[in-house]
């Protein structure tokens, strides 16, 4: 399988599930501004969306979007319990998380990235704070929903890591920044980082 990625982009979560889960992935970088791949193709072809991540299948069929990448990693390794059994209350409590990370928290980015008025990034700053304070008051133990790692985990991590970029102070969040610490320790995590330069 191969993963088309942006060092330290959104495809930093799925890379570290990946590791986590032990799959061995190909590589392939893309420039998110001029759509380009690193070597030399037009990303839009594998991804008309022209975002990252994609992940392109044995098959050579296309899956995108973050939140289906993990759960669709985390089942190809079951024996890893990087996900609650489908079915399980614990289950839609994995979809709920993804989907509020992807819709309340990585959204919120957006302007601050991608030329936002100043105005607009006021707003969006401060939207971030009230949704990182409901992670805050939210950590279940160590990790998200409890004392053990799940895939919801690195996306949070990898949404986390862009406060930093974007001037959000992270200094009130004691529980958030014990666990990007935890998370930070981990050889799954540690090894995403490496390979794309991150560390």
């Amino acid at each position: 399988m191969k993963l088309f990625y942006a060092p330290g982009a959104c495809s930093l979560s799925p890379h570290i599930v990946a590791c986590e889960a032990g799959i061995d992935l190909e590589l392939c970088k893309v420039n998110l501004k001029t759509k380009e791949t690193e070597s030399g193709g037009d990303y839009r072809e594998v991804n008309p969306k022209g975002y990252v991540p994609a992940l392109q299948l044995e098959g050579g069929e296309v899956l995108t979007e973050g939140p289906a990448i993990v759960q669709f990693l985390a089942e190809q390794k079951p024996e890893k319990k990087l996900a609650p059994e489908q079915g399980s209350l614990d289950h839609y409590r994995v979809l709920e998380w993804l989907n509020y990370l992807s819709t309340e928290v990585h959204k919120s980015f957006v302007p601050l990235f991608w030329g936002g008025s100043d105005e607009e990034k006021a707003e969006a700053k401060e939207r971030l704070v009230k949704r990182f304070q409901y992670l805050e008051d939210s950590m279940g133990g160590d990790y998200l929903m409890g004392d053990d790692f799940c895939i919801v985990d690195a996306y949070l991590f990898t949404l986390y890591s862009w406060c930093s970029k974007v001037d959000v102070s992270t200094s009130g969040w004691p529980k958030l920044r014990a666990f990007v610490e935890r998370m930070g320790q981990r050889e799954g995590v540690q090894k995403a980082m490496k390979a794309e330069g991150l560390l």
